[in-house]
């Protein structure tokens, strides 16, 4: 069984009472059942969230220690947190996929939202499509994974 890391940043716990028209009106249970019925058989889904620039990166050393894929949405982190770019890199180093997700088009908001410091060392990123950014993602690092052997 692969475990995925599903790791959300900053205010992401206020997801369906926060600014509904940028984020939606869903919260982080809703996520945690839609990923949960997407995941391919042989996937198990691990969707966490914190405030805390320090949990999320010890979350993204978990994933290296662990060989587990990662999606994570940085959030507010994505701009600024060098250190959390740091850990990301790690987990594409160790050969495994991290695709950033955003709930809206970073690009499509205020300038200094434009910049990710996350992105140059991502797998990918997904943005601008609510949880389906999520669903995107889970599809693309399942087509990732190693076969099962037989």
């Amino acid at each position: 069984m692969t475990r995925v890391l599903v790791l959300n940043g900053p205010n992401l716990g206020r997801l369906g009472s926060r600014e509904p028209e940028v984020y939606g009106d869903q919260d982080l249970s809703a996520l945690r059942v839609q990923l949960g019925e997407a995941a391919p058989e042989g996937v198990e889904i691990d969707v966490r969230q914190t405030d805390d620039e320090g949990e999320l990166i010890g979350w993204l050393h978990e994933a290296v220690d662990t060989a587990s894929p990662v999606i994570l949405n940085p959030a507010a982190f994505t701009h600024y947190s060098y250190g959390l770019r740091d850990a990301a890199a790690m987990v594409t180093k160790a050969g495994l996929p991290l695709v950033e997700v955003h709930l809206s088009n970073p690009h499509a908001r205020e300038e200094f939202r434009h910049r990710s410091v996350v992105s140059g060392v991502a797998t990918g990123v997904i943005a601008g499509f609510g949880f389906d950014s999520y669903l995107l993602a889970l599809d693309a690092v399942a087509r990732r994974l190693p076969p099962e052997p037989a």
